[in-house]
């Protein structure tokens, strides 16, 4: 994602403003499409949870980065290449007429917004059936601000250390989205513990044509997160919308062609799977290689993304709906291989190892991959500890072996009279309004 000035003189250009304003609502619209994905993966016990996970996130981080957490990430650095300033706190002296490169200020910061918005909720999908819904409304913006704020003020943000000083290539998000989400939620997997019969139970995906749609508005979606990241209508964003249909595609072969030899059979789930799995590699990859790189990058990711997800049996972290497996290490994949595939034709300077740049490129990435990692993981360790001691962040055994639907909102996405898991619905869990309702 290009970094620049806003000059006094600056104007702003029609194009490239319809071309963000169509680019910054596709971003948008991937959350709500991540929580059919992530809704259709879960048991229908707790699929409207899943969902509301998603939703509630929409309004808590736009709260927190309208009130402060843009100006503290895109705002001039005031800590050593660490975090902005807090001088457009409140969207302050930001007015329609307000530029930033060629776009006006505040479409840039909606933009920013919507990519803050979906890495809250892709956390929600490592901690899937077992999270107390009222700490989930007070980790998400202490996490916004914690830690991807200061994520982003490194890697895009003016002065930022990550790209100004390390030098490290992020264009549309592999470190402050995908890597920094995926080590959040092994962080969260480890302070909540497993899911009641995690490695025991089947706990199937419950609506596969659900994931498929939630997958396909995804993909849709991700065409404005990555050729949107030019901030421009021009051959840059060309480009970057080429690198991810392809690096999509290449990641869903690669998934279905380890499955069909690891397991005789390629699935829906698979394909799905397979796609997210390159469209996330190529995310911070698709501004600086070539369309043969894209291809590489995608199925990469697809290959490796699909073994990665079996790690959390062996490791017994219970990573519900795979974020670790898919958004941590295809962020970790896309983002390294910049070090090998970047082309100058895209990144005006920087090589990779297979064109002629050396080993220093892929030093750099490495260095920017291992810091927000650590960073994510360890900050957000300590939110989900604190919280878990001052309020509890884990739902109670019974709510969760009931399900969360109910329990939490009362509500079940399906009319069968009985819960996902089985058992019959409790009297005493439906409100009066309810039933009423049953019985006209």
């Amino acid at each position: 994602m290009e970094t620049t000035v806003t000059l006094a003189t600056a104007q702003i250009d029609t194009g490239d403003t319809a071309w963000l304003l169509a680019a910054t609502a596709l971003v948008l619209l991937m959350t709500p499409g991540l929580a059919l994905f992530y809704g259709g993966m879960v048991r229908t016990k707790s699929v409207l949870n899943m969902l509301m996970m998603s939703f509630v996130s929409i309004a808590l981080v736009t709260v927190v980065w309208l009130a402060g957490g843009y100006s503290l990430a895109f705002g001039d650095d005031v800590g050593g290449g660490l975090i902005g300033g807090l001088k457009q706190a409140g969207m302050a002296d930001l007015g329609p007429d307000s530029v930033h490169s060629t776009v006006p200020t505040l479409l840039f910061a909606t933009f920013q917004l919507t990519f803050a918005i979906i890495t809250a909720a892709l956390i929600s999908g490592a901690v899937a059936d077992r999270v107390k819904f009222s700490a989930w409304l007070v980790f998400v913006p202490v996490w916004a601000l914690l830690v991807y704020v200061p994520v982003a003020h490194w890697v895009w943000g003016p002065g930022g250390w990550i790209a100004s000083r390390l030098g490290a290539l992020d264009f549309a998000g592999g470190l402050p989205v995908e890597i920094t989400s995926g080590a959040s939620g092994l962080a969260l997997c480890l302070v909540l513990g497993p899911r009641l019969g995690f490695k025991k139970d089947a706990m199937r995906p419950h609506n596969l044509p659900m994931v498929m749609l939630g997958a396909g508005l995804l993909w849709f979606g991700w065409f404005g997160f990555n050729a949107g990241s030019a901030l421009g209508a021009n051959g840059l964003a060309a480009a970057a919308f080429l690198n991810t249909l392809a690096a999509g595609c290449t990641g869903l072969l690669g998934w279905l062609f380890v499955e069909q030899r690891r397991d005789g059979h390629p699935t829906t789930l698979g394909a799905a799977s397979g796609a997210v799995a390159g469209l996330v590699a190529i995310t911070p990859s698709c501004g600086s290689v070539s369309l043969l790189g894209a291809l590489v990058v995608g199925l990469a990711a697809g290959v490796v993304c699909s073994y990665a997800v079996g790690w959390k049996f062996k490791l017994n972290y219970d990573d519900s709906l795979d974020v670790v497996g898919v958004h941590l290490v295809g962020g970790i994949i896309g983002t390294l291989l910049i070090g090998v595939f970047a082309v100058k034709e895209m990144t005006d300077g920087p090589e990779g190892l297979l064109y002629g740049g050396g080993l220093a490129q892929l030093g750099k990435q490495l260095v920017a991959v291992v810091a927000v990692a650590a960073y994510a993981f360890l900050v957000t360790y300590g939110i989900g500890k604190l919280l878990d001691k001052a309020m509890g962040f884990r739902a109670s055994e019974e709510e969760e072996h009931t399900g969360l639907d109910l329990t939490v909102h009362a509500e079940t996405a399906y009319d069968h009279g009985v819960l996902g898991h089985g058992a019959p619905v409790s009297s005493s869990l439906v409100s009066p309004a309810q039933k009423v309702k049953s019985h006209t």
